[in-house]
């Protein structure tokens, strides 16, 4: 396996714990959403990352997963699908992780954005070598 392979598949390996770190959160007594949003989003930036690493692209220093998919897009096209999944979980990058007395997100939110990490990895996945 060339280093650019073992790369990408070490940041999809990390992708992995955030969600495995989701599906050990939903089965707690109390489930800390904020966390599973923070989670949901870092699953998907390093699937992101994983994909442009893959490809040979530079990384650069952000958590912006609209920034991130448009540098995927432009190798490929049917990525753009993910627009609204990554707009969406932008925030929850920096935002869930400190206290905020306006919004905190609830069940309905954390479900959502864990099954948005989980097309974006799917979507991913399927752009990749198994």
């Amino acid at each position: 396996m060339s280093g650019r392979e073992s790369n990408y598949a070490s940041w999809l390996a990390k992708a992995e714990h955030d969600l495995l770190n989701i599906q050990n959160n939903l089965s707690a007594e109390q489930v800390p959403w904020d966390t599973v949003c923070f989670h949901a989003q870092q699953a998907a930036e390093k699937c992101l990352k994983a994909f442009l690493i893959y490809h040979g692209r530079p990384l650069f220093r952000t958590h912006d997963l609209v920034a991130l998919l448009a540098s995927c897009v432009e190798i490929e096209a049917t990525l753009g699908r993910l627009q609204d999944d990554c707009r969406r979980l932008n925030y929850y990058g920096v935002a869930a992780r400190y206290p905020d007395d306006l919004y905190e997100p609830d069940e309905r939110d954390g479900m959502e954005m864990f099954a948005a990490a989980q097309r974006v990895r799917s979507s991913v996945a399927a752009c990749l070598p198994r």
